[in-house]
């Protein structure tokens, strides 16, 4: 990770503010290896030195990256004025660590949300040119049939002439009223599959995002909690096998 000082460091590991620190390198609580931090602007080397706050180890990490098993009720954005967000319901150990929301899911839709504090990560997951697509498991008023299922692959046609890419979309099981079905879109328009749906005189009744890229929901989550995502399951991300 490189060279850095070690008010800096802790801080960016979410022990607290850089103030927090100073205070826990001036009563003895902070050390580097086997010796006492005495000045917060020491310099320590993440990949040789161990850092250890109350005799437990301090590992870095320049990027976090969290998966949420998002509920209703609850925004996607850092903050509102309003409205509860996804990162007010954070544990407070994240807190510290800047985070945000990959992309959005509406107020109402639930399931797979990452957070991170990597904007490159971010952007390139919902870049265009990057084919990241998302899949939705939804319920849906009325039946779907084979002429909604190519309506979909061709690209819907919003009223106000936006075009969207070609999206998949499978039934599951069709109810006496209603049809459950698997969506995939490889972009993020402003309520774009509700809107899709709606093209085709269809109501979302039920909306869950269960897969981005080849990240798939953990279904352990209960709804509002998150977990940390390993390296590989941030690889998965953009790989779709």
């Amino acid at each position: 990770m490189g060279v850095m000082r070690i008010d800096k460091m802790l801080a960016n590991c979410g022990v607290g503010s850089r103030r927090d620190v100073k205070e826990l390198i001036k009563f003895g609580r902070v050390s580097i290896d086997d010796k006492k931090v005495n000045k917060s602007d020491i310099k320590v080397d993440t990949d040789k030195n161990k850092i250890y706050v109350d005799g437990k180890e301090v590992f870095y990490k320049k990027y976090i990256y969290l998966l949420m098993n998002k509920p209703s009720g609850v925004i996607s954005a850092t903050e509102d004025g309003r409205e509860k967000t996804v990162i007010d319901i954070l544990p407070e150990k994240y807190h510290k660590f800047n985070l945000f929301p990959v992309g959005r899911l509406d107020k109402d839709t639930v399931g797979l949300l990452i957070l991170t504090n990597n904007g490159d990560f971010a952007h390139n997951t919902l870049s265009p040119k990057k084919h990241v697509f998302k899949r939705y498991f939804a319920t849906v008023s009325g039946v779907i049939d084979k002429n909604d299922i190519k309506a979909f692959f061709d690209g819907i046609i919003f009223d106000n002439g936006e075009v969207c890419k070609s999206a998949r979309l499978k039934v599951c099981k069709i109810k006496s009223n209603c049809t459950d079905v698997f969506v995939e879109i490889s972009e993020g328009k402003f309520h774009q599959i509700k809107k899709m749906f709606n093209v085709i005189g269809k109501k979302v009744l039920f909306l869950k995002r269960v897969k981005f890229g080849g990240l798939e929901l953990d279904e352990k989550l209960m709804e509002g909690e998150v977990r940390e995502l390993s390296e590989y399951e941030v690889n998965k991300v953009f790989n779709e096998n």
